[in-house]
């Protein structure tokens, strides 16, 4: 997979053909603080994410007034507020997104964010992000799938909390509206916030990339790095995970994020396993080839062999080192004339 080629511009990292797309997903972790927002940043860009991905959004585009939290909001926020004044406290403005994106490009990591209404689509497209991240809760919203669709940016979408006939009806509307389809990656998801283990169906991710035919990642929830490692394994060739500066900080969605060390953690498995996931062709490799004349086994003589003495199974057997005739040659050996003497252990020769 070459990024580049579908615009996403990842000058210093993770635009090697076949690598997956790393994006440490800041969302609202900065909880309001542009300080905090940069300081992020920095902890992506030395963890070695290929992007730091935010949340853009007017509340008063996104919520009503009366519109309840989810459970898990409501175990890690002021029970005292309602959603929309829980939004309102983690907006960023115009001039917020343009300070982080310069500051990104200083720090040699992408700058991305997910727009949660047409307004935020389009500040981002004014910002030229290299690619638009549909959330799992807009995959229903027609409007907004229709006008993305038409924007010419490479689209990456959640699929939680959908059917497969739901995210085939979205990807209908996003196609139908002018975008092509391999600038479309769907990510497998489990909006739970954290996710249980038995709840994250991995292989749901190899379904919709059979039955759609698209590019598929995977944006994890849950605790821990393993589950997004595995994804890799599967075939992710996109994987967005929430982190934060510290995950006792009030807020939404700290509880379910990595911590600094975790989140470099990951990503270090994650190369490690695309390392060792190789190129498939199955031939020894450079390290084991010393190891080929001490671990295989060569034919040699079981007793006293005599000149013109026959070779027999009574009278040869195989042991190591294997810098002999290899026992392969057994049936050529076995039955013909010994042209010198041999003693228990010599390695037979012809």
């Amino acid at each position: 997979m070459s990024w580049g080629a579908i615009d996403l511009n990842i000058t210093q990292r993770g635009n090697e053909s076949g690598s997956t797309l790393v994006i440490a997903e800041a969302g609202v972790n900065h909880n309001g603080s542009l300080s905090r927002a940069k300081e992020m940043i920095d902890t992506a860009s030395e963890s070695g994410a290929d992007v730091i991905k935010f949340q853009t959004f007017n509340a008063e585009s996104l919520v009503t007034r009366s519109a309840e939290k989810a459970d898990y909001q409501k175990k890690t926020t002021s029970q005292y507020e309602s959603q929309f004044e829980m939004i309102k406290k983690l907006e960023l403005n115009r001039h917020a997104h343009e300070e982080l994106s310069t500051y990104c490009e200083s720090k040699s990591i992408q700058f991305a964010s997910t727009p949660f209404d047409i307004g935020s689509v389009n500040l981002l497209v004014d910002l030229n992000v290299p690619f638009l991240k549909i959330p799992s809760g807009e995959l229903t919203n027609l409007p907004y799938l229709r006008h993305i669709g038409r924007v010419q940016k490479s689209i990456i979408m959640s699929t939680g909390m959908a059917s497969l006939e739901e995210v085939k009806s979205a990807v209908e509307e996003l196609i139908s509206s002018g975008l092509e389809k391999d600038n479309l990656t769907l990510l497998h998801c489990n909006t739970e916030y954290p996710t249980p283990i038995e709840d994250v169906n991995l292989n749901a991710m190899l379904t919709i990339r059979d039955e759609l035919g698209t590019k598929v990642g995977y944006s994890d929830h849950t605790q821990g790095i393993e589950i997004a490692v595995a994804a890799v394994a599967l075939g992710a060739c996109v994987i967005e995970k929430h982190f934060t500066l510290d995950r006792s900080l009030s807020g939404p969605d700290h509880i379910a994020s990595l911590e600094p060390d975790e989140l470099k953690n990951m990503i270090s498995a994650i190369r490690n396993v695309e390392k060792a996931l190789g190129n498939g062709l199955k031939t020894p490799t450079i390290s084991e080839m010393k190891n080929i004349p001490i671990a295989r086994k060569s034919i040699v003589a079981k007793s006293e062999i005599r000149i013109g003495e026959y070779f027999s199974e009574k009278n040869l057997t195989v042991k190591r080192p294997g810098t002999g005739i290899p026992p392969t040659k057994w049936d050529s050996i076995v039955g013909t004339k010994s042209k010198k003497k041999f003693a228990p252990d010599d390695l037979i020769q012809i």
